[in-house]
């Protein structure tokens, strides 16, 4: 074993996975790359490794579920959270959790690398000197709601008091810009 720090890189899109794990290993880590929560589950314990990056939507299963696993595993892993669909309230769950750090996709290798180097969790969540617009606020609320259903889209739609397909077609849309 090297002095390497293992990597598991957990993202169920396979071509993403793939490249992050190639740039990953021709920096010189020990990486793995795994493209199911459930993989995960299984080789989380036998792993041990020391850094992660974790997608937070593993073919619809929430990546952090994974969080306490992995930190089980190993008390001082780092973990960076990975979305396509970045909210206050699923960047605030992630780092209470556990994780190190939660950026947006698209990023960049050295943007990961550098949340794995973070001496301390990502606590920067400073309220913008700009009010949110209305549809950001909007968003913001629906990932709320939709993390407080475990991702029950109908129940979702239930409390919100909105059509399950309206609310199915605003999830698809990506995030509006703050």
């Amino acid at each position: 074993m090297t002095d390497t720090p293992q990597i598991l890189v957990i993202d169920d899109d396979p071509v993403f996975n793939r490249v992050l794990a190639r740039a990953l290993k021709s920096r010189g880590f020990d990486v793995i790359g795994i493209h199911s929560a459930g993989e995960a589950a299984k080789l989380i314990p036998a792993t041990r490794a020391a850094r992660a990056v974790l997608d937070l939507n593993i073919a619809g299963i929430s990546g952090l579920t994974l969080v306490a696993p992995l930190l089980a595993a190993n008390p001082d892993c780092r973990i960076v959270v990975l979305t396509g669909y970045a909210s206050i309230a699923t960047a605030v769950e992630a780092i209470k959790l556990g994780a190190t750090h939660y950026l947006a996709k698209p990023t960049d290798v050295e943007a990961i690398l550098a949340a794995f180097e973070a001496t301390a969790p990502q606590a920067d969540f400073a309220p913008p000197s700009q009010p949110l617009s209305v549809d950001r606020l909007e968003w913001e609320h629906i990932q709320r709601v939709l993390k407080e259903h475990d991702g029950n889209i109908s129940s979702t739609a239930r409390a919100l008091k909105m059509h399950r397909r309206t609310l199915q077609r605003k999830l698809m849309k990506r995030p509006v810009k703050s």
